[in-house]
C-alpha cells in the first residue's frame, strides 16, 4: 500500500512552489507542464506566473486527494539527481530550500534522490533563536562570511547537520571557482593544491618549510572532506549525530580553509 503523505499548508506549499519556480531561475514553463503531466497533476493555470501556476496545480490535486502524495511525487521528479549532472550547485541550493519547508513535516530530500523521515522541526521562533545563537558565536570567533552564509535557520533546525555539510561543500566550490577545475572532495584538493607544481599556492612555495606547510594544508583540507563531508553526505542524519560545539569547531575549520584559499596565489598553467 502506498504511504499516505502529509498535506502541506498553504504557506508551506507556496514556499515550496517559489523554491522550485524561482530559485536560480527556477523551472521553465515547459518543464513545469511536462513534470506536472508526468505525476498526473492537471496544469490548471498554464498562463499564470510560474510559481502561482505550480501552486494552483499542486493545491488543487492535494485538495482532491486530501493527501500530499502528488506534491511529494512532483518534488521527487524535479529533484531527480540525474537532472542535475554538471549543476550540483543548483541541486544543493534547491534541496536546501525544499528541506527548509519539508522539515516541518518531518521529511527531508537527500542526495540519494529519496525522501527520508527526520525529527519534525521546532517552531520558527525556536529555530531562529538557535540560528542566532550559533551565528553570534561564529561572529565572535571572526569566521569567514562565506561560512556565516550557511547558518540560516532552516539549516540550523536540522541540529547543525546540514550547516556543516553545506559549509564543507562551500570550500570545494571556492576551489573550483578559483582554479576552474572540476571534481569534489579530496581529489579536487589534491588536483588544486597538491603535487610539485600546485595550481593554488598558500605561500611562495620556495623553501622546504613552505612546501611542508602546503602539504600540511592539503592534508587538513582532505581531512575535512574525509571526516565530515563524506559522512554527512552519505549517512542518514540520525546515524551521524552532531552537537553544537562540534559544529562550531568544524565551521571554524572551514573558515580557516576559506581564508587561506582566498589569499592563495594562482600559478600560471
Amino acid at each position: 500500500m502506498t504511504r499516505r503523505m502529509p498535506v502541506l499548508s498553504p504557506a508551506q506549499l507556496e514556499a515550496l512552489s517559489k523554491s522550485l519556480a524561482e530559485r536560480d531561475g527556477g523551472l521553465t514553463g515547459s518543464e513545469i507542464g511536462h513534470l506536472l503531466n508526468q505525476v498526473g497533476v492537471v496544469d490548471t493555470d498554464p498562463t499564470m506566473t510560474k510559481w502561482k501556476r505550480l501552486y494552483n496545480a499542486l493545491a488543487a490535486r492535494q485538495n482532491a486527494d486530501r493527501a500530499g502524495n502528488r506534491v511529494f511525487a512532483f518534488v521527487s521528479r524535479v529533484m531527480d539527481p540525474a537532472r542535475y549532472r554538471g549543476r550540483a550547485d543548483v541541486f544543493h541550493a534547491r534541496c536546501s530550500d525544499i528541506n527548509g519547508t519539508l522539515a516541518y513535516l518531518g521529511f527531508e530530500f537527500q542526495e540519494d534522490g529519496k525522501f527520508h523521515t527526520c525529527r519534525p522541526a521546532a517552531t520558527l521562533s525556536e529555530a531562529e533563536a538557535r540560528a542566532g545563537r550559533l551565528r553570534a558565536e561564529l561572529e565572535r570567533r571572526g569566521v569567514h562570511p562565506d561560512v556565516l552564509g550557511f547558518c540560516r535557520a532552516e539549516l540550523v533546525q536540522h541540529d547543525c547537520f546540514h550547516a556543516v555539510l553545506e559549509a564543507c561543500k562551500s570550500v570545494a566550490a571556492k576551489i573550483r571557482t578559483r582554479t576552474g577545475l572540476a571534481g569534489d572532495g579530496a581529489p579536487l584538493v589534491q588536483a588544486a593544491l597538491g603535487g610539485a607544481y600546485p595550481h593554488l599556492r598558500i605561500n611562495s612555495f620556495r623553501t622546504d618549510t613552505e612546501q611542508s606547510e602546503q602539504r600540511g594544508f592539503v592534508n587538513l583540507a582532505c581531512g575535512l572532506f574525509g571526516t565530515f563531508r563524506n559522512p554527512t553526505a552519505h549517512a542518514p542524519r540520525i546515524e551521524w549525530p552532531l552537537c553544537e560545539d562540534d559544529a562550531l569547531d568544524i565551521l571554524s575549520l572551514a573558515s580557516y580553509l576559506h581564508r587561506r584559499i582566498d589569499s592563495a596565489t594562482l600559478s600560471a598553467p
